[in-house]
């Protein structure tokens, strides 16, 4: 029977190392995935919110405030179209969605958006919180 050469060792020592690696990189890959969702959570509510503040000061500025909507559904939309995780992607166009629905062409209008925007916030909020817990 033939010794083992010196090779064996190193062999064996790299492929351990290698193996370290690549479940320490997994690792990292999972702490990296959990940080990107966080952080898209927050954008999501930062949306939403911002969107909101936006058309509280335009309620007399119809064209300002359905500007203001679209704008914040198209956010929204291009968060979801990101997201990782699939239901805040369903939850951010659900929102995204809602918004477009508030079509403002008038000063009439302009207040029903408001209102409705005003109360529904709570709900969109919520629903994207819960798509993040």
């Amino acid at each position: 029977m033939r010794p083992l050469s010196r090779r064996t060792p190193a062999l064996a020592a790299s492929i351990l190392a290698a193996v370290l690696i690549t479940t320490g990189c997994s690792e990292l890959q999972q702490v990296s995935d959990s940080v990107d969702k966080a952080q898209q959570c927050l954008q999501a509510a930062a949306i939403v919110t911002d969107t909101v503040q936006k058309i509280t000061g335009l309620a007399d500025d119809p064209a300002a405030m359905e500007k203001a909507l679209n704008d914040g559904a198209a956010k929204l939309g291009d968060l979801a179209d990101k997201a990782a995780n699939t239901t805040l992607k369903e939850a951010a166009d659900g929102v995204a969605k809602d918004l477009e629905r508030l079509n403002v062409t008038d000063a009439n209008s302009a207040i029903d958006a408001l209102q409705k925007a005003g109360t529904d916030s709570v709900k969109w909020a919520e629903k994207l919180t819960s798509a993040c817990g």
